[in-house]
């Protein structure tokens, strides 16, 4: 194993960090190193495995359908054991089923999957949809508008509206704010990572507060709903879930939903570059390219760039060593970038995605396997949804795109659209401080 620690190469090379240790296996066979210790090949020549060492510990990268069979069997790799602090602290929450596996992770998993029907997902993008139509409304006399930002509140009105949260529109900016927090601070150090965990611990003790209120009678809300179904979930033991533990769950499904304004503001960076797209989905009468085009988001643009797990014995990958407590990375970037399975990876084409299906193993941009027994998000129905509805009424909107700076940095983690995506609805004025503003060019960074 190499002795050199990258972790703080990852900090500072984002999403360029996983092609940068799968150069280095490159170079490896290149200079005719193979051998244990260094890395695995393919037939073909082209190195299977990487080897690093991250936050002190010895580590090994790997991609493929293979490689996500392998990573999502409970009998090769554990997840919880590799989450680190600081992602437990913002993005999932101590407690969380994320930190759960084998047995009682099945078991916390099935209340998500109860709220995972089709009916169910249905409902929360019908939610979504009347909150993004009444957002809309009011659009065309504030001049300009900032989608990431707009998107955020729209879904957090639907996501507490589904999950039976009581919400007052006042609070939804606020709420919003802090739901954006949580997934904006996981993958960084600094100010971003420090809001995070203020967000976190103050959202846990006012969602916590609403499941003693259930539990007590003192709120009603449907028994369907999410909030009612968290408060009163019983665990394996018999017992209830803690307040605390709840009120992580309750985020778990709520924090989610608000992620898709990443996916959202990615939908309008691509129809603003590939203006067939936009064509398209106004065109689209049957939801078919919808679909194919919220696939394409979610395998084009940077999201998670990796998902980690821990070895739990020793194990053999395409004849190299894993050895027991070994970091494994599973490299989504990579994986949904490989020439292998999408030929032209770097053209943004939903056209890929008429007539195929997705299977457990290929597209993984919110990890891979059974959803109902693995750690797979869940939750994806509702993205894809979500996108599906969002993205073609984005395309019907009368809208101009004025200069601002698009670029999407590789550096950054989770990245975003520089500017947020701000349009101009149809007989908006410029605002005045912006206008004739010069900006950078519009970029996407290929890694």
């Amino acid at each position: 194993m190499p002795l050199l620690d990258t972790t703080l190469l990852l900090l500072l090379e984002g999403y360029a960090w996983l092609p940068a240790r799968w150069r280095e296996a490159q170079g490896v066979i290149a200079q005719g190193k193979m051998g244990h210790g260094e890395s695995a090949q393919t037939e073909m020549g082209q190195a299977a495995m990487a080897r690093t060492r991250l936050m002190g510990r010895d580590a090994v990268v790997l991609r493929g359908p293979d490689a996500v069979r392998f990573f999502y069997d409970d009998n090769h790799v554990q997840r919880a054991p590799a989450l680190p602090e600081p992602i437990k602290s913002t993005l999932f929450g101590h407690g969380a089923v994320h930190t759960l596996d084998q047995a009682a992770h099945r078991a916390r998993k099935g209340m998500f999957m109860s709220l995972m029907t089709p009916e169910s997902v249905a409902s929360l993008v019908g939610e979504a949809t009347a909150a993004w139509y009444a957002a809309v409304a009011t659009w065309h006399g504030r001049g300009d508008v900032v989608l990431f930002d707009e998107a955020a509140r729209v879904l957090t009105r639907g996501a507490c509206r589904w999950a039976g949260i009581p919400l007052a529109e006042e609070e939804t900016g606020p709420l919003a704010g802090d739901l954006v927090a949580l997934v904006d601070g996981f993958g960084s150090p600094g100010p971003r990572h420090w809001r995070a965990r203020a967000a976190r611990k103050r959202r846990e003790a006012w969602l916590a507060g609403l499941v003693g209120e259930v539990r007590r009678g003192a709120l009603r809300v449907p028994d369907t709903s999410a909030l009612a179904v968290v408060a009163r979930h019983l665990e394996p033991d018999g017992e209830r879930l803690a307040p605390r533990i709840a009120a992580v769950e309750l985020l778990n499904l709520v924090r989610p939903t608000v992620a898709v304004s990443w996916f959202v503001t990615f939908a309008a960076h691509a129809l603003h570059h590939w203006q067939v797209t936009r064509v398209r989905l106004t065109e689209d009468t049957d939801g078919t390219y919808a679909e194919a085009f919220a696939h394409e988001v979610r395998r084009f643009y940077p999201f998670a760039p990796f998902v980690a797990g821990t070895a739990v014995k020793d194990l053999t990958w395409k004849g190299e060593q894993i050895l027991a407590d070994w970091l494994v990375l599973l490299d989504i970037w990579g994986q949904n970038h490989d020439p292998a399975l999408w030929p032209a990876p770097y053209a943004f084409d939903p056209q890929r995605f008429i007539g195929r299906g997705i299977g457990p193993y290929d597209l993984i941009p919110q990890g891979g396997g059974d959803p109902v027994t693995g750690h797979r998000c869940p939750g994806e129905p509702v993205a894809v949804g979500l996108l599906k509805a969002l993205a073609p009424r984005l395309a019907k909107l009368d809208y101009t795109v004025p200069e601002q700076d698009l670029t999407i940095s590789p550096y950054r983690i989770p990245a975003r659209v520089a500017s947020g995506f701000v349009l101009r609805p149809a007989g908006a004025a410029a605002p005045p401080e912006t206008a004739g503003a010069k900006r950078p060019r519009p970029a996407v960074h290929p890694l």
